[in-house]
């Protein structure tokens, strides 16, 4: 693989402007490459000593009180990524979240809550990320620190982690709508919106997306009530009550263990108003462990395939590739920053770092493919 050095350098460049002084931008820089380094543990010490810092104070100056707008460059983010992976084809747009254990309650947004980091309920912060997927690759384009109830009505804790006067109460779903507006304003090539069950169950989020014209698969509960054969039932029971052969063996894609093979059946739901379009009720269910069940409402073309809604489907595990890869390779969450900035500012930083390495796992694929198809060329000329 050549012209890696370059490719950090264009993305170094693509940003450089929105920092005004000449040492944050060196600065940027050194964190960006010690993301990408063999640093033991991405804080703020270790991080310092990478860049040849003696002191972490230059690093925690960077992502509390340097002057340049985090927003602005996700938006750039959401550019290099649609760039560089863009796809009009194969795009999706993932929504998913991960948390962030912590021990302490002064972190911004730290609470008692849910997270399947851990599987439970832990005392941490949540995020909620929206991921970009294509054939060429994936990569992370937008995200948002999720602000508990209790921390958005207190003043006095806002205050002491720099929350913004304009920030309120936002549930998971109204993020992950504001997440998924800026995508389709930027003209995100994407044809389908994927996600899990906390948002196929968020309020007005499917409707929100039908009423746009955005394609979509959400996972759902088994317990989702859908109107089929004249009656309302739940999607388990939909389930139970399919004739085995209406089910069939099929791939959502592959993972580090190779094929994902699933059993599937999907059922058509009564067509929305709109014209051309249709629903359905997607199932998966487990080949060695067959009591597992998943459920899928989805939206779109009606003359859409099941084979092209379950590769929708299993769309959804490439933002589970990324947080894996986020934050075992570029420190997602070895952070020590406990304000609003200084969150949103590492963060964003750390999916510029693994956006470049998804940008140049593509750039080796295909160069990997090209040299293959050169190989093939010379023998089949000489055979």
């Amino acid at each position: 693989m050549n012209g890696w050095s370059e490719i950090l350098e264009e993305l170094c460049g693509r940003i450089a402007h929105r920092f005004r002084r000449p040492e944050v931008r060196t600065r940027l820089r050194r964190y960006l490459t010690g993301l990408l380094g063999e640093v033991g543990r991405k804080n703020c010490w270790q991080m310092a000593e990478s860049m040849g810092e003696r002191r972490p104070r230059g690093v925690q100056h960077l992502l509390n009180d340097a002057h340049w707008d985090a927003d602005a460059v996700r938006d750039d983010l959401r550019e290099y990524v649609v760039e560089r992976l863009g796809d009009e084809e194969s795009g999706v747009l993932i929504v998913d979240e991960t948390g962030f254990l912590k021990k302490g309650e002064k972190s911004v947004g730290v609470a008692r809550q849910y997270t399947g980091t851990a599987g439970k309920r832990e005392n941490c912060q949540v995020g909620v990320f929206l991921a970009y997927a294509s054939k060429k690759g994936a990569a992370f384009v937008d995200r948002g620190l999720y602000l508990p109830r209790k921390w958005a009505e207190d003043a006095q804790r806002r205050e002491e982690a720099g929350v913004p006067e304009k920030v309120r109460f936002a549930t998971k779903g109204k993020l992950a709508r504001e997440m998924l507006q800026r995508a389709f304003d930027a003209d995100v090539p994407a044809r389908w919106v994927v996600a899990d069950t906390v948002y196929g169950t968020a309020r007005g989020l499917r409707e929100w997306l039908e009423e746009r014209g955005r394609s979509h698969v959400l996972a759902v509960p088994a317990t989702r009530g859908v109107y089929h054969e004249g009656h309302q039932r739940q999607a388990r029971t939909v389930a139970k009550r399919l004739p085995e052969e209406e089910w069939f063996r099929a791939s959502a894609g592959t993972g580090s263990k190779g094929e994902r093979l699933y059993d599937w059946a999907c059922v058509a739901l009564p067509a929305p108003e709109t014209e051309g379009a249709g629903r359905w009720l997607l199932m998966r269910r487990g080949i060695e462990e067959p009591e597992k069940f998943a459920y899928y409402l989805a939206h779109g073309p009606a003359e859409t395939s099941v084979d092209e809604l379950i590769r929708i489907a299993g769309g959804r595990w490439s933002i589970e590739d990324c947080f894996e890869a986020a934050k075992g390779e570029v420190g997602l969450d070895e952070y020590e920053v406990r304000k609003w900035d200084g969150w949103h500012r590492h963060i964003t930083l750390c999916l510029l770092a693994h956006a470049y390495l998804a940008v140049m796992r593509s750039v080796a694929h295909r160069e990997e493919d090209a040299a293959k198809k050169g190989i093939s060329g010379r023998a089949c000329t000489t055979s």
